[in-house]
């Protein structure tokens, strides 16, 4: 896997697992203001998201980087 198939790889994965956490820990507020949607969330903690969801795809791409290297899965006959 090249340098620039393996930054791919990454944001495609990064890009899965942000909408996977996305819906971790949210809760609307018991009295939206008006104007206000009342499904929006009162804390979304969006960088703490980002963080969680850069470490766990960076696990994802180690191991799926180690499956292309080492053979564990032949892509060609």
């Amino acid at each position: 896997m090249g340098w620039v198939s393996g930054i791919v790889v990454y944001l495609m994965i990064w890009w899965m697992v942000i909408f996977m956490v996305l819906p971790f820990g949210v809760k609307p507020p018991e009295d939206p203001e008006p104007g206000h949607a009342p499904s929006a969330p009162e804390r979304p903690m969006l960088w703490r998201k980002a963080a969680i969801t850069t470490v766990i795809s960076a696990v994802v791409w180690v191991v799926v980087y180690l499956a292309v290297t080492r053979h564990w899965f032949q892509f060609r006959p």
